[in-house]
């Protein structure tokens, strides 16, 4: 695993995301409840950014395009459209610094 600097901690509001372009895929990491999640940032429905979606209190993101909506903790599509989960990254808050952990580049 690669751990890849996100930002400082207090740079990710509630509610926030930030994409990262990690190695191999594009990472969207959120700030929901005060904890913080990281998924694949490409929509498993269609070609848009989670990044750019919308964080509920719920814990849950909407896609900005066609409304799906994913688990920030799991990954799991919530509702239709989408119906395949998104991937996951293990976070880390570290000194005040957000990192989230990519697989190695094969």
């Amino acid at each position: 695993m690669t751990r890849i600097l996100v930002c400082e901690d207090k740079a990710l509001p509630d509610g926030g995301a930030i994409k990262i372009d990690g190695p191999g895929e594009a990472v969207a990491v959120f700030r929901s409840n005060g904890e913080v999640f990281a998924l694949a940032d490409r929509c498993s429905h269609g070609n848009a950014s989670m990044s750019e979606g919308y964080v509920e209190d719920d814990g849950t993101v909407e896609c900005p395009l066609h409304a799906a909506r994913f688990c920030l903790k799991t990954g799991a599509a919530l509702c239709q459209p989408a119906t395949e989960p998104l991937r996951t990254f293990p976070v880390a808050v570290v000194n005040g610094n957000i990192y989230i952990e990519l697989p190695e580049a094969a």
